[in-house]
Order: C-alpha cells, then sequence, then structure tokens
C-alpha cells in the first residue's frame, strides 16, 4: 500500500505543502511532475466548490498516485456513507467542511476509521487492491482532516480538539470571515485576530494546525508553527505567466 507522504510528513513535525488540482486527470499528469521537482507533497482534490465526484475520483487519484503525490479529496458534507466511499474511491485523504461541534467531528473519525476506531464500511478500498493486510493498517494510513470555518466552531474548538484520530485542524479564511459578517473581508483586522488565535490554540493543544496560505503570508504561517499549507496553483501560474511574457519583452 502506498505510502501517505503528507501524512507521514506531519507525523514527523513537518511542513506538508498542498496544491489545487483541477477535475482532470491530465491536468494533474502535466503539473505532476513540476509539482514533486518543487517539493508538493499531495494535491487538493476539489468536491465541494468543484466537480470532483464519485465518477473521477478514481481517474484522479490515480494520476496523484503516479506521482507519488497524496491525493486530499474536499468533500461537500459530512456524511459518514460519503467519507468512506471517497476513501474507497483511491483518495488518500478526506477534507470535510463545517464541522462546528465535538459531535461533528467525532462522525468524521466514525466515517473515515474502520472497527475498532470507527465505523467505516467494510470493503478494500483501491489502494488496497493486492494489499492482503489492508483492513490492518488502512486506519494509520487514511488522513483526516476537518475544518474549521465558522465562528461557532472557534467557540467550541476546545471541545473538538478532544477528539482523536482527526490529524489536521484546518482554519479556513474565507468562511471564516463570513461567518464573523465580513464578507470578503479575510484581512478584517477581527478575522486575523481569530484565525491566528484558533490556529495558535489548535497547535498548543499538541495537535496539527492547517490553513491556506499564498506567498505574502507564507512565512508568517511556517514561523508560527502551522505544518499543513495550502495553497492555489492560480497565483503561481499568473507569476509564471508574466515572467515569461516579460522574458519575451526584454
Amino acid at each position: 500500500m502506498r505510502n501517505n507522504k503528507v501524512k507521514e510528513k506531519l507525523k514527523n513535525g513537518e511542513r506538508a505543502y498542498i496544491a489545487s488540482g483541477n477535475a482532470h486527470a491530465s491536468d494533474i499528469d502535466a503539473f505532476g511532475n513540476a509539482a514533486v521537482e518543487a517539493g508538493i507533497d499531495g494535491i487538493w482534490l476539489e468536491g465541494e466548490h468543484g466537480l470532483v465526484g464519485p465518477n473521477n475520483i478514481g481517474d484522479l487519484t490515480r494520476a496523484c498516485d503516479l506521482w507519488d503525490l497524496t491525493s486530499v479529496v474536499r468533500i461537500n458534507e459530512n456524511s459518514q456513507g460519503q467519507i468512506y466511499r471517497t476513501l474507497d474511491l483511491g483518495a488518500q485523504g478526506i477534507v470535510v467542511p463545517h464541522v462546528n461541534t465535538k459531535e461533528e467531528a467525532e462522525n468524521v473519525v466514525a466515517g473515515g476509521k474502520f472497527a475498532p476506531i470507527g465505523q467505516r464500511g467494510m470493503t478494500t478500498s483501491r489502494q488496497g487492491y493486492g494489499v492482503p493486510n489492508f483492513l490492518e493498517i488502512a486506519n494509520d494510513k487514511s488522513l483526516l482532516v476537518i475544518l474549521i470555518e465558522d465562528i461557532v466552531a472557534y467557540k467550541n474548538l476546545d471541545s473538538i480538539l478532544e477528539v482523536d484520530d482527526i490529524d489536521v485542524f484546518f482554519v479556513a479564511p474565507g468562511d471564516f470571515a463570513q461567518s464573523m459578517g465580513y464578507i470578503n473581508d479575510m484581512q478584517n483586522k477581527e478575522v486575523t485576530k481569530t484565525i491566528d488565535n484558533s490556529l495558535n490554540k489548535i497547535m498548543e493543544a499538541g495537535r496539527v494546525a492547517g490553513t491556506m496560505v499564498n506567498l505574502n503570508n507564507t512565512p508568517k504561517f511556517s514561523k508560527m508553527g502551522v505544518q499543513f499549507l495550502f495553497a492555489s496553483t492560480g497565483e503561481w501560474m499568473a507569476n509564471g505567466a508574466k515572467q515569461f511574457v516579460d522574458a519575451g519583452e526584454g
């Protein structure tokens, strides 16, 4: 069974770098070599706001496997069935949105882990083909990420952090700002303060923190100790395109 590169790095106290991927395996293949060369560890496949779903998860995760990039799929609801079906189809990691209570976090674990930890439906994942001891090692290989993206989750964070077997507590800035009444104003001082407080609280509890970053704020979050760093590839592509045109213009 393939190692989960992102999970291994987090376990070792290292940072893991995750980049957004498109909903076509060919796009991941085109991007894969550059991503690996740059040190990217995983690909975030968007199933909450994008086209990733049961019909293409198999192909997308296989493309990630070819490049030794951990496939991390964001699903669109905290459904045990959707969590383990996505893992069954080959995802190495799951991202669950809007986890606002301890009970909701426990539901993620119940759907993402086999007994005795959870109650994931008993079948062999695509990642387990040809792996006779899959059911014995699968719990150690799957990555569970929950999104702390509502102010109510911030208020419940102490109890949420009590839930075992969550690998990453990811503070998502966009919805966080919206839930605080600052739509499309992620740089509002109250928002950034609350996000920083959330991240620090996660790390003070001895858990792994994650957030969305860009070229400007990556150093800040890295110095804070945030280990799971996710970025959209759009900014990099825009910078690379500008560099290309500027070079041509002399």
